[in-house]
């Protein structure tokens, strides 16, 4: 009998193999939104449901693996196309690290943030975390961001005034051209933009849809960037207001004194600084009016050589009401605010510690002074609170602010802990490059600048461009394997990632549309005309096509969406080009930021990535209401592209409506139903195009 039956088998080995469900590994699905998560936001002791997704009827056991413990999950919910698995966990007073195991059959597969695997990593895990809530206002909120000096000029009579003092070897210049392109050496360079012309172009920001302004530092600092702050208690009234003079303004400067004259005369006078301060306030509030939020630079690791508390320009000395500085006095109060080489009682610039070497960058002192660290914990406070109301803070090199990790994660916890007891809706997001996990466990930041899983994959798949067009890698462009990989790092924690600033350009890194010319180079090497040659603008259209479709705060750079060029800081700093815009372009992003708003899968939804091929993504955001197709085809090429959007939950056989058609000819949003037939679409996709489709589902 035996006999027989093994040769019965064998046989018809082949039938009973395909009679048996193969697994399928498109159907399974998790993630830690609100629909996988519940509830999302977990207070310390409380029991969450956890879920996961597999196809109908399909596999055996699913498993859920929790710090090491292997718990299995019920099958609690059986519907035509899928199962939902669920497990109920109680929340202890730390971050959970989970993976899911999954067997039909004989056969066993692990699911983490990267989807499929055979062996789950670590650094994939999906996490929760107790007592993390991140406001809701940020999540997937469409952000502006404003290098005040070069946004719009709104009061001419705050501009800073040739020569009106001197820094880094130069005087300072008034730029009367508001057209001019940056300088290749341009910190002492004064456009004139203030936050009355930010004011003054309040109705473009609305209606171009944006919901939070987040500014470049704004307060007094010597150079246009100010990043080298002299004063964090107060607003530089050249972007606010200049309300009155003090002493005789000189009329003919004398190099070797005039510019610190002028500078104690103009900034440093209590009443404008008071009067800035009230500006401030008043700025806000005119922009909470219109609904929209306000972030705030905070440059905590470093400040200026002309801060008060170093004074190495000897500003301050003869000010009623201010302390001698660090570097006029060994006996200044401030002497421990930063770390000096000698204790000479006037050193030399190079005596002090300065940020990656730069004696016009002191960098603070935390370990060494508990007044300062008390001190910056106020000014935290102290911005989001009344009168000034400030909706958060986007924390500058936030990794390196001590000198040691430990000493990073001890302060960002008290930091966190007194921003948010000052307002608790307060956003802080901080510009960090490489592994965040460590700094986003829910007691530190709320998320990042989103370099690692947005802009660096995206730049090298659409560009092969490095973020400074620094470097060309041809190889990259159109991988999409290298793509997932990159972006999958953020998403084992969707809490931190829907809130995760996504940028295509910033004040630091070349402006996209130049990377898509694929030159290497910046301004004082190819020129600022070369910014703007060969430029690929359906490439753009793509970029932001993306942008807006992407888990996370997707983030315009001011003049991105007019069409403006530059390579790497300084040039990527030009003037928006007020009359002079792209019209197609700026059309073009209010479309895409309307699309983004008005479907709140794009905001708060799952991520699933469907096809993919050389030159060709596709993927989708879904909530149980509506799910957004996303189709990308990189290609000089039309290509016949499919996607299985039934892994979205859309039916097998259904219409779905095109939102958005933008490809090397332009783009419409021109109505137009999409066919999908055995759980699929078909489309003819133009050279450089995507599509973005969308069903309800409920």
């Amino acid at each position: 009998m035996a006999f027989r039956m093994r040769k019965w088998f064998e046989k018809n080995k082949q039938y009973i193999q395909q009679m048996r469900p193969v697994l399928n590994r498109d159907a399974l699905f998790s993630d830690t939104t609100g629909e996988y998560v519940i509830p999302p936001y977990p207070a310390s002791g409380q029991e969450i449901t956890i879920r996961f997704r597999t196809a109908a009827c399909n596999v055996d056991q699913v498993f859920v693996v929790i710090e090491g413990k292997r718990l299995e999950m019920t099958c609690a919910q059986r519907g035509q196309d899928f199962d939902f698995y669920e497990l109920k966990y109680r929340m202890g007073n730390g971050m959970i690290a989970y993976f899911f195991e999954i067997w039909e059959g004989h056969v066993c597969g692990y699911y983490d943030a990267r989807g499929l695997v055979k062996e789950a990593d670590p650094r994939a895990y999906f996490k929760v975390k107790p007592d993390f809530v991140v406001p809701e206002w940020a999540k997937g909120a469409v952000m502006y961001q404003i290098f005040v000096d070069r946004f719009c000029n709104g009061n001419p009579d705050n501009d800073v005034q040739t020569g009106e003092y001197f820094y880094i070897d130069r005087h300072s210049r008034r730029i009367e051209d508001w057209n001019k392109t940056p300088d290749s050496m341009d910190v002492g360079n004064f456009y004139g933009g203030d936050l009355q012309g930010v004011l003054d172009k309040l109705d473009y920001l609305e209606g171009l849809g944006v919901e939070v302004l987040y500014l470049s530092p704004i307060f007094v600092s010597p150079s246009n960037h100010k990043y080298d702050i002299q004063d964090y208690d107060h607003v530089d009234p050249h972007y606010t207001v200049i309300a009155e003079e003090r002493g005789e303004l000189l009329e003919d400067w004398q190099r070797e004194n005039a510019g610190a004259s002028r500078y104690i005369n103009r900034v440093t006078n209590p009443g404008n600084l008071e009067a800035s301060n009230a500006f401030f306030a008043e700025f806000v509030k005119e922009v909470h009016k219109r609904g929209m939020k306000v972030i705030l630079d905070g440059v905590f690791n470093h400040c200026g050589s002309f801060n008060k508390w170093l004074d190495r320009e000897c500003i301050y000395g003869s000010e009623h009401g201010y302390a001698p500085g660090a570097y006029v006095s060994a006996d200044s109060p401030y002497r421990n605010f930063f770390s000096f080489h000698s204790d000479q009682l006037w050193p030399h610039n190079g005596s002090y510690e300065g940020w990656w070497g730069y004696d016009t960058l002191p960098k603070l002192n935390y370990e060494g002074s508990k007044e300062l660290e008390e001190y910056i914990l106020h000014v935290g406070r102290k911005w989001v609170s009344e009168p000034y109301n400030a909706d958060g803070w986007r924390l500058d090199v936030a990794a390196d602010l001590g000198h040691t990790d430990e000493y990073n994660h001890s302060f960002w916890k008290k930091f966190r802990q007194a921003v948010k007891e000052a307002n608790p809706e307060a956003l802080i997001l901080a510009e960090h490059y490489g592994d965040c996990d460590e700094w986003l466990k829910g007691d530190e930041w709320d998320s990042v600048m989103n370099y690692d899983s947005f802009m660096e994959p995206l730049t090298w798949f659409l560009t092969g461009m490095e973020k400074h067009s620094d470097d060309f890698r041809p190889e990259l462009i159109g991988d999409a394997e290298a793509f997932w990989k990159s972006m999958a790092k953020l998403y084992g924690d969707m809490e931190s990632g829907l809130v995760a600033m996504n940028e295509l350009s910033n004040h630091d890194h070349s402006r996209f549309l130049t990377r898509t010319n694929g030159r290497v180079g910046r301004i004082d090497t190819l020129g600022a005309a070369a910014a703007s040659e060969g430029v690929n603008k359906a490439v753009m259209r793509e970029a932001v096509a993306i942008q807006m479709t992407w888990p996370g705060a997707p983030t315009v750079y001011y003049g991105d969406e007019a069409g403006v060029c530059g390579f790497t800081d300084p040039d990527n700093r030009r003037t928006y080009p007020w009359g002079q815009e792209d019209g197609e372009m700026l059309r073009f992003h209010k479309e895409m930021i309307r699309i983004h708003r008005e479907n709140q899968e794009l905001k708060t939804g799952c991520l699933k990535r469907l096809n993919d091929d050389k030159d060709y993504l596709a993927y989708g955001r879904f909530d149980s209401h509506g799910a957004t197709a996303v189709l990308v085809n990189h290609c000089k090429e039309a290509h016949e592209r499919t996607a299985a959007v039934w892994e979205l939950g859309i039916p097998h056989q259904c219409v779905m409506e095109r939102l958005m058609l933008t490809s090397n000819e332009g783009f419409t949003t021109e109505w137009e139903h999409i066919l999908v037939e055995n759980g699929e679409v078909r489309l003819w996709m133009p050279p450089y195009s995507v599509m973005v489709l969308r069903a309800e589902l409920a």
